[in-house]
């Protein structure tokens, strides 16, 4: 398929470059940001207009709310050169609210829309191993599955209209925040009652408090190797999403309501840019205890 692509970074380039190792035909926007590696296997084009009338299917990877509706609707934006018959799919992770507005202006346009947020990270998305939730029609789902094959492996029609995916993935931020916190308060307790952290993280991963978090970020934590991976700052977006939506919805999430202002306490301290394991940081500061490394 010709493949429009906005949005290139820590997750978009490799989602991209995996689009273009299945042989489809890339286009992106021209930023000064784009690497030689993207020059190279995609056709740079002036702006995201021209890569919505270049390409058959339109991409987008941006990390907020705003920066969908501006590559979509700002002058010289996607919706410009739309023409009926085309697809949007947006895979940034924003609010399920907006997502069904901004579904509504591109059907008006005559083309089709998916919310097709990912979780996976930078590791599932080099390796092209991201989980794909899906809000859309089931006809739209088919079209896009040989692009969600290429840059994923759990790909999910979560339902057919769309805002589904994105509540979806806010509730997929819910469980990795928590569990995040529920590793780094583990952690933290067992170095500070004297054990080893590295060796209490080994035994837990034989038992029912196994997860990908205390493998990844445990690791991670225990390391202090907190380059992203996912920042928190994104993650403070994703869970500002969930407790807005609650609020919406009249439903109370308390404990999404604490681990949020544990990672505003990180970035307070400076880490919003850190992967979000270094949510750990702010139960150090409160234990006066860090879980290894001074």
């Amino acid at each position: 398929m010709k493949v429009g692509f906005v949005g290139l970074g820590i997750m978009g380039r490799p989602m991209a470059l995996h689009l273009k190792a299945a042989g489809h035909e890339i286009f992106v926007p021209e930023r000064k940001s784009l690497t030689p590696e993207i020059r190279e296997a995609a056709t740079v084009v002036a702006d995201g207009a021209a890569v919505a009338k270049s390409a058959e299917v339109i991409i987008l990877m941006v990390p907020d709310t705003p920066d969908v509706e501006a590559a979509l609707f700002s002058k010289g934006g996607v919706a410009e050169g739309l023409s009926p018959g085309k697809l949007v799919i947006d895979m940034s992770s924003i609010s399920p609210t907006a997502t069904k507005d901004f579904a509504a202006k591109v059907n008006a346009l005559g083309c089709d829309y998916l919310d097709a947020p990912v979780s996976g990270g930078e590791v599932g998305a080099k390796q092209a191993t991201l989980t794909i939730m899906v809000g859309g029609s089931q006809a739209a789902f088919d079209r896009a599955m040989p692009l969600f094959q290429a840059m994923g492996k759990n790909i999910t029609l979560v339902g057919e209209s769309n805002g589904a995916g994105q509540t979806c993935k806010v509730a997929n931020q819910i469980v990795v925040a928590l569990t995040i916190e529920a590793v780094g308060e583990a952690l933290v307790f067992a170095s500070k009652a004297g054990a080893d952290p590295a060796k209490v993280r080994q035994a837990l991963m034989g038992g029912l408090a196994t997860s990908r978090i205390l493998e990844l970020h445990g690791e991670r934590m225990i390391k202090r190797t907190f380059n992203p991976g996912f920042r928190i700052a994104l993650h403070q977006k994703d869970l500002n999403l969930a407790l807005q939506s609650a609020r919406e919805l009249g439903v109370a999430l308390p404990n999404t309501a604490s681990t949020q202002q544990l990672f505003a306490a990180a970035t307070a301290a400076g880490a919003g840019q850190l992967d979000h394991s270094a949510l750990v940081r702010a139960l150090e500061v409160m234990a006066d205890h860090p879980v290894a490394g001074g």
